[in-house]
């Protein structure tokens, strides 16, 4: 029986045990990346960075829901900021353009971005949910 490569004979099963095991680190990790990337998910990292580019914006007074997910291989975000409610329609609208405009430049891996207006004090998703109601002789419902 020949020993192993330096006269230990355990040698080589140990660093067999070792490779298998930094292989299965790497499939695992890897693995974890692609089922994230199939279901569109995105780290949390990149939302966070959407969000403050949002907020350096002049004329933005807060950034809410910040939703991002890959459509392919390109990345969409959607973003909800508050400006002030006394600006004109096409005030709020020059913010939005301002916001979509920094964050295709500031980040690069952005395909697109929809930016969405709120006034201050309506910020969020919540101030546009309709509540349950009924009409026409319809059960309840809501959208």
């Amino acid at each position: 029986m020949r020993n192993g490569a330096l006269g230990y004979p355990l040698a080589d099963p140990i660093v067999g045990l070792l490779i298998a095991a930094a292989i299965l680190v790497i499939v695992w990790q890897s693995g974890k990346m692609v089922f994230t990337r199939l279901l569109d998910g995105v780290d949390p990292s990149v939302t966070d960075e959407i969000h403050r580019a949002a907020a350096r914006v002049e004329g933005v007074e807060g950034v809410a829901e910040v939703l991002a997910r890959w459509v392919g291989h390109r990345l969409r975000a959607e973003v909800n900021v508050a400006v002030d409610p006394e600006l004109s329609v096409a005030e709020g609208h020059a913010v939005a353009r301002e916001v979509n405009h920094r964050l295709l430049h500031e980040l690069g891996y952005l395909e697109t971005a929809v930016v969405h207006v709120d006034p201050a004090q309506e910020l969020g998703e919540e101030h546009h949910r309709v509540a349950a109601h009924s009409h026409d002789g319809l059960p309840t419902h809501s959208h």
